[in-house]
């Protein structure tokens, strides 16, 4: 039972107090599962985890897999464990003391300029090398998430805490989720921030190795609000090359100055397109993305580097448009290897050491 994993939680079903009870009669095995929450979406899979990792073990003849539901005092452990024992309180655990979760906030100083693709793709090809990735939708007023990742089922809410749905071995949270039908969403500053405070302190994300911030465009309330609830995180500017796009994202990086953010690099979007015969059209100019990471390394002090270029490619807004990540469906196109050639160098960077305990003390003379 210990290999079978909660689908939403993602941690073994006996760590979480899942099993209640496990009956051997012969070759016949009757086990009770409890699930966190009456009607899971996720209790057939469970189902088929357990029945498949119960008859795989000799003599099991067959498997009775009986589904109970926790009581509140259950899931209240539950929550506890969950948390690491922190209160009801807002604790922001990427905040904690040895959090070692690398937090990338994707930037962008225009809309337009294709910032949800590359954040979608990162996230998709981070978690294909076997990382614990999750991406947070902040762009609430033009949320696009979902719809990338293929992401069509709900957040489960087990009493205050949410679980986030996965997809391609993401976990995912978006206000995209919480509303009805496409209708906009008409919110003003505090409640902006309120609504991503709970999403990084309500939802439930575990051991992440890399989180994703998918910001709206321009340096208005989310990008001072996220550089204030995760100070650790760190930009990825994304830019086209047309010196118009270029000009705004260098605005949007400098905003690192006043929040103390680091910029990490500088991802260059749409950069040409191939033509059948091998030549490049460059649709929006040439040297965009060179002229915002020389600025910025100008500005910062220390070197921002272009990460890649992105060439125009159907295969890449396809795959958005389908919830399949070029990455995954296409990957020897020419986007799918740019864009995995800048998840290779974030991957190269390792979990952060911010705030983590090297383990040494004082000597004495």
């Amino acid at each position: 039972m210990a290999t079978v994993d909660d689908p939403e939680i993602r941690r073994p079903i006996t760590e979480l107090d899942m099993v209640r009870s496990v009956d051997i009669d012969g070759s016949r095995v009757r086990v009770e599962i409890l699930l966190t929450v009456p009607g899971c979406p996720m209790k057939d899979r469970l189902t088929r985890d357990v029945t498949a990792a119960v008859s795989a073990v000799d003599g099991v003849g067959s498997v009775d897999v009986v589904l109970g539901v926790m009581s509140e005092e259950q899931r209240g452990a539950l929550r506890q464990k969950l948390r690491g024992g922190a209160g009801q309180g807002r604790d922001i655990a990427f905040n904690r003391p040895g959090n070692s979760t690398r937090i990338y906030a994707v930037a962008s100083g225009k809309g337009g300029v294709g910032k949800s693709s590359v954040t979608v793709n990162l996230a998709a090809a981070l978690a294909a090398q076997g990382q614990r990735v999750g991406v947070l939708d902040a762009d609430v007023y033009g949320f696009s998430i979902p719809r990338m990742l293929g992401v069509t089922g709900q957040p489960t809410k087990v009493d205050d805490m949410i679980m986030p749905p996965v997809a391609h071995d993401v976990k995912v949270i978006s206000i995209g989720m919480f509303v009805p039908g496409n209708q906009p969403v008409v919110w003003r500053g505090p409640m902006l921030h309120r609504a991503l405070e709970q999403f990084l302190a309500d939802v439930y994300w575990g051991d992440l190795d890399v989180l994703l911030l998918d910001l709206p465009p321009g340096t208005g309330d989310v990008a001072i609000s996220m550089a204030q609830l995760l100070p650790n995180s760190e930009l990825l500017v994304v830019t086209t090359p047309q010196t118009a796009a270029a000009e705004v994202a260098e605005r949007a990086g400098a905003i690192a100055l006043q929040t103390k953010q680091q910029i990490i690099g500088v991802i260059e979007n749409m950069s040409w397109l191939e033509l059948p015969d091998g030549s490049r059209m460059e649709v929006f100019g040439a040297g965009g993305g060179e002229a915002v990471a020389a600025s910025l390394t100008r500005s910062v002090g220390a070197p921002v580097p272009l990460l890649g270029q992105v060439p125009l490619d159907v295969a890449l807004r396809t795959g958005g448009d389908e919830g399949s990540p070029v990455v995954l469906s296409a990957p020897a196109s020419a986007a799918g290897q740019a864009l995995r050639g800048v998840a290779d160098q974030l991957a190269a960077r390792g979990r952060s050491l911010v705030g983590r305990s090297l383990g040494l003390s004082p000597a004495g003379r």
